[in-house]
């Protein structure tokens, strides 16, 4: 079912819901992605969950909704604004989603927080040159950023054509929007986050997330490895995500 969930007067993110049970579960993709990315477990949802997956502020549906600024914490404040009426729900964030759902977990009661390979980057241990490093090629040329990216992150499980449609979506994608948040997601700290939230958290990772990322991230998160898989487990082996999805509920209680 596609909907819309409002966000203030007259702005709304745009929403793909599926299945029936007591359990709300969010989607959120990406820097650049969008709630299509989600599909093959929206076809298929785990049971006893209802699965929303949303396009956040300036992505898919939802390029046209204007922030009062491109950063984690606003694409955050969207999602909860949002989401006002689901009590409890499971947030899964995918890469930058992660980020995103561990800001809005300081913001609202959430039973659950599940990221999938979010510390693909290690967040909070780059330091500006790398920073700088990692935004400048997307900043010169867009589009041979994207195609990078993709290149190097989309594992060998996708076919040509999945990762060319994958390419041509994230590079549509608002470059106005998308280049300032891009800048605030690589000087992001999930420090704050971990050391705030009171709810389990959990990782669904490929095989690309390093060992600083690991190392930071081991005190706060329960790690489940979808080993063959790069960074996007979802679509690559989706069979295999949904399975590691629903043991990750299931633990939730």
């Amino acid at each position: 079912m596609t909907a819309t969930r409002q966000v203030q007067d007259k702005l709304a993110l745009p929403a793909t819901e599926s299945g029936k049970g007591p359990q709300p579960v969010v989607l959120v993709h990406g820097w650049t992605c969008n709630r299509r990315h989600w599909q093959s477990l929206l076809d298929s949802p785990p049971q006893g969950t209802r699965l929303i997956a949303v396009d956040l502020p300036g992505h898919g549906e939802a390029q046209e909704l204007p922030l009062s600024s491109w950063t984690v914490k606003a694409q955050a404040q969207a999602l909860v604004s949002a989401l006002a009426d689901i009590d409890n729900p499971v947030l899964v964030g995918h890469s930058m989603g992660g980020a995103v759902v561990l800001e809005a977990a300081r913001l609202k009661p959430i039973k659950a927080v599940v990221l999938v390979d979010t510390f693909v980057i290690p967040y909070g241990d780059l330091d500006e040159e790398t920073a700088r490093q990692i935004e400048t090629p997307f900043q010169d040329n867009f589009v041979s950023g994207i195609a990078n990216l993709v290149a190097n992150n989309a594992g060998p499980d996708l076919s040509e054509q999945e990762k060319q449609t994958l390419e041509r979506e994230m590079a549509a994608a608002r470059q106005d929007a998308m280049l300032p948040l891009w800048s605030d997601l690589l000087r992001w700290s999930p420090n704050a986050a971990f050391t705030e939230i009171n709810c389990p958290i959990h990782a669904i990772n490929g095989d690309l997330v390093g060992e600083a990322a690991r190392a930071r991230c081991d005190p706060y998160v329960t790690e489940w490895l979808q080993a063959g898989t790069w960074h996007f487990p979802q679509m690559e082996q989706p069979e295999v995500f949904a399975d590691r999805l629903t043991r990750v509920l299931k633990s939730c209680g």
